[in-house]
């Protein structure tokens, strides 16, 4: 079982800033909390037992939250001091870690993946990263991921209108020693410059990559309709 996190926190939020710009996206209030609450809850619950903050865009507002709310054993900071992207932060943040397999996961989006699951896969076929993949209907803000049999990764779709298909739900469980020994730059995308760039390739020394569907609870609050959705589905919750 996985009990180290990477939670990526550091994003502008710039789709959310016309309903909450002075705090960022993943502090924004939600049913009384900061969605990072919620977040935070989840996975301490799932067996998380320390976790990596990367943080830069208004990282004091998430660095007082911790030291007023967690304990210093169970977190650490990873600061961005400029945009690395989502791989440059992971990798920055993995220096951090402890454990050779680590949850990486955005701290603006809530996923109740079942998390034994997860690792039991990612461990049983040694991959390099194994996606949470979410089953959704009707839907044009995310690509689609298809899989093969075995789990494996077989294609990443571009963004257009789907009437059913799988999203990157955007939980991982990364093989964080294989991750840092690749030859990768400062600053780039985790999806576009390492999973997309990765699925295939069947030259044996490249990263695989597999995915676990998981059909559970998930939100992400990145523009306004779905920050509203949060505030009810999350106080019923």
């Amino acid at each position: 079982m996985i009990k180290e996190a990477i939670i990526l926190a550091g994003g502008l939020g710039t789709r959310l800033k016309p309903v909450v710009s002075h705090v960022p996206k993943c502090m924004a209030p939600v049913a009384g909390k900061p969605f990072l609450h919620f977040v935070l809850d989840f996975l301490q619950n799932s067996g998380v037992q320390h976790f990596v903050m990367s943080v830069g865009y208004l990282h004091e507002i998430i660095e007082e939250y911790l030291f007023k709310n967690y304990a210093p054993v169970t977190y650490t900071l990873s600061l961005e001091n400029e945009p690395l992207g989502t791989g440059g932060a992971i990798k920055l943040a993995g220096d951090k870690c402890l454990e050779k397999n680590v949850l990486i996961c955005n701290a603006d989006t809530l996923y109740k993946i079942d998390a034994s699951a997860l690792s039991k896969l990612h461990e049983e076929m040694n991959a390099a990263c194994t996606m949470s993949l979410k089953p959704m209907h009707y839907f044009d803000r995310y690509g689609a991921v298809e899989l093969n049999e075995d789990h494996s990764i077989k294609s990443f779709k571009e963004k257009q209108y789907y009437t059913s298909g799988l999203i990157n739900g955007g939980v991982y469980a990364l093989d964080r020693e294989k991750f840092l020994q690749e030859k990768l730059p400062e600053k780039f995308s985790f999806e576009k410059d390492y999973l997309e760039k990765n699925v295939k390739n069947d030259d044996h020394e490249k990263p695989k990559l597999y995915g676990i569907i998981q059909d559970d609870y998930f939100i992400d609050i990145g523009i306004p309709e779905d920050y509203d959705r949060a505030q009810k589905e999350l106080a019923e919750k």
